[in-house]
C-alpha cells in the first residue's frame, strides 16, 4: 500500500480486479459511480497478464477520511531495458477536481523513480486539458498534447 496525505493506494489483487472487472457484486466501500468502464479495462488486463504482483501494478485510490475507493491509478508494466514506464488514472466522476488523481499519479511517479525508473511516460487518449492539468500537477512536461513525460 502506498499512503499519500489523503490518499491509501491498494494494489491490485486477483480477487480485487476479478470484482472490479466484474462490476459486481458491488462493495459498500466503493463510491456509487464507481468502477467504471477504464477501471474495469485495467482489471481485465491485470487479469490477463496472469495478475503480476509486485508494484508494477494497477492500484485503488482509497480516500482515507470516507474510505471510499473513487478510482484507480497504475502502471502499465514494469520499466522497459530503457527505464520507462507508463502510467494510467482514472477517477469517478463523483470524486473528480479534488486533486486526487495528481495526488495518486504523483506518488506513483515517487515510487517509481525510487525503485529505478528513469522516465515515467502518460499517454492522454484525447485532448483531455482535465486530465493534462493532472500531469502538470504531477510534474510532468507535455511532449505533444497526448504525450507526456517525467524524468528522473
Amino acid at each position: 500500500m502506498i499512503e499519500t496525505e489523503r490518499l491509501a493506494l491498494h494494489p491490485f489483487t486477483p480477487i480485487v480486479a476479478a470484482r472490479i472487472a466484474d462490476g459486481a457484486p458491488r462493495d459498500p466501500r466503493w463510491a456509487e459511480d464507481y468502477p467504471f468502464d477504464g477501471d474495469q479495462s485495467a482489471a481485465r488486463m491485470f487479469l490477463q497478464a496472469g495478475a503480476p504482483a509486485g508494484p508494477w501494478v494497477p492500484y485503488n485510490i482509497e480516500v482515507r477520511a470516507s474510505g471510499l475507493v473513487v478510482g484507480g491509478v497504475g502502471f502499465h508494466g514494469a520499466p522497459d531495458e530503457q527505464g520507462t514506464v507508463e502510467i494510467g488514472y482514472g477517477l469517478a466522476e463523483s470524486a473528480r477536481g479534488n486533486g486526487y488523481a495528481s495526488e495518486g499519479a504523483a506518488a506513483l511517479v515517487d515510487l517509481a523513480l525510487r525503485l529505478g525508473a528513469r522516465r515515467v511516460v502518460a499517454t492522454l487518449e484525447y485532448d483531455n486539458q482535465p486530465s493534462a492539468n493532472v500531469l502538470r500537477r504531477a510534474g510532468f512536461t507535455e511532449q505533444s498534447p497526448l504525450h507526456w513525460t517525467r524524468s528522473a
